[in-house]
């Protein structure tokens, strides 16, 4: 099966929603594992030889994808609630400002993995839960 018609079955089967959970909860698995041995490490040569295994490129992967959501989020088209838009605009640049920091060995993952978890349970529809 190509590519073009594995994208074409996942978008006949998937809602938007539906498809947003399931790459969000991707990244977020290979953010938990990096995060295990990166928020305990203490030295600076720890962190960045976990950056250098592969950390990096997850990071950059959940940037894109918080990228994608506000670039969507920002468009007038986007039906959510202006005020839920707002919160979750919030949310992608505060993505962008913590990922630096860990970037820097000044940040831990968790937080990162936090607001993804809240955000995956909400596309679930678990809105009572996404402040847990």
């Amino acid at each position: 099966m190509s590519i073009t018609a594995y994208k074409r079955t996942i978008t006949d089967t998937e809602s938007p929603r539906q498809i947003e959970r399931r790459v969000l909860s991707s990244v977020t698995a290979e953010l938990e594992d990096y995060a295990r041995r990166y928020d305990i490490a203490q030295k600076p040569a720890e962190k960045l030889e976990i950056l250098s295994e592969g950390l990096r490129d997850t990071l950059w992967h959940n940037e894109k994808i918080w990228m994608t959501l506000r670039n969507d989020l920002s468009n007038n088209a986007n039906a959510l609630a202006p005020q839920l838009k707002a919160g979750l605009i919030s949310l992608s640049l505060w993505v962008e400002t913590h990922t630096r920091g860990v970037m820097k060995g000044q940040q831990s993952l968790k937080p990162l993995v936090d607001v993804n978890r809240s955000v995956i349970r909400g596309l679930e529809g678990n809105p009572m839960r996404v402040m847990e």
